[in-house]
């Protein structure tokens, strides 16, 4: 991620009049991969067990990581804020967040066990799901109040705790949670898709192709090949996950928030991430059915048959 984000920021403050810190906030929010598009590949039983695997986990948990720096990159161009003072951002925002996360995530996986002894029977599964639903508002709820955490970055981690402190509780919700993710991928692909317009997605001109260009076809693949630097990942696996790193649900939610925040260019900011956006999902979405045939064709025979 800090290699994708550093080279899409590069290529951004080149090709346009962006500053340093606008450019690297456009580097942050395309540094994420998305789960949701990428749900074909990740899913796929021909594609290598490996390469679902790292896909799966880097989708996962790259939301979050990239989380902070968008947060503060954001802070630190909100002039209506006042200075941005950045270890007042990591010691109130991150520590916080991350604290009350820890806390409130280890104490929700007690209070369901006493209720369950309370209660002298089984909780429901569809019932640990709603706890486990109900723990993230709460999380986000206490956080933000005085002394004012970060909320998101509380129910990632929170999220974390709870999940790794009551398996039952992350399965019942894992079960349960595809109508959810569909209400929620629904309601941000129609807030994003409302805000799009041809003539603001491709308000910095040919700037604005190449920095798309670069994203998929550069800062990608070069980030990927650097990070499996001495594995013994074969070259087609590394160019296969080298391309399938769509961008989606966390550059759109991350690009929304920008864009509320009122910053000088953070019009021109989403738009340049919304054509990013746009792009991967179309170009993604065509390639996933023969990119899975192609890697299926040239796996090595140690990696996982098709089931």
């Amino acid at each position: 991620m800090p290699v994708t984000a550093a080279i899409v920021a590069v290529a951004t403050h080149a090709l346009t009049d962006l500053s340093w810190t606008e450019a690297f906030l456009v580097g942050a929010l395309l540094s994420p991969t998305d789960p949701i598009l990428s749900n074909a590949v990740v899913t796929n039983p021909r594609v290598p067990r490996t390469i679902r695997h790292s896909l799966n986990l880097e989708s996962g948990l790259n939301d979050g990581l990239a989380l902070p720096p968008v947060l503060a990159l954001t802070a630190a161009l909100d002039t209506a804020r006042g200075s941005f003072n950045a270890a007042t951002f990591v010691v109130q925002d991150i520590g916080l967040g991350l604290a009350f996360g820890i806390v409130l995530g280890f104490l929700a996986s007690l209070l369901m066990r006493g209720a369950a002894g309370v209660e002298h029977h089984e909780i429901p599964p569809h019932q640990k799901a709603l706890y486990a639903l109900g723990v993230a508002f709460a999380i986000y709820g206490i956080t933000v109040l005085p002394p004012h955490g970060n909320g998101f970055i509380a129910v990632y981690v929170g999220a974390i705790v709870l999940g790794i402190r009551r398996p039952d509780l992350r399965a019942s919700f894992e079960q349960r949670s595809e109508d959810i993710i569909e209400l929620l991928k629904l309601g941000v692909f129609v807030v994003f898709g409302a805000l799009l317009t041809f003539g603001g997605l491709f308000a910095d001109g040919w700037a604005a192709v190449a920095i798309v260009a670069i994203t998929l076809l550069v800062a990608r693949p070069v980030a990927v090949w650097l990070s499996l630097i001495g594995t013994r990942i074969d070259w087609p696996s590394k160019a296969f996950m080298a391309w399938f790193g769509p961008k989606g649900i966390a550059t759109m939610t991350f690009s929304l928030l920008v864009l509320t925040r009122g910053l000088a260019n953070g019009e021109r900011i989403f738009n340049l991430a919304a054509l990013a956006v746009f792009c991967s999902i179309v170009v993604h979405g065509l390639t996933d059915t023969p990119g899975v045939s192609w890697i299926a064709r040239r796996s090595s025979g140690d990696l996982e048959r098709p089931s």
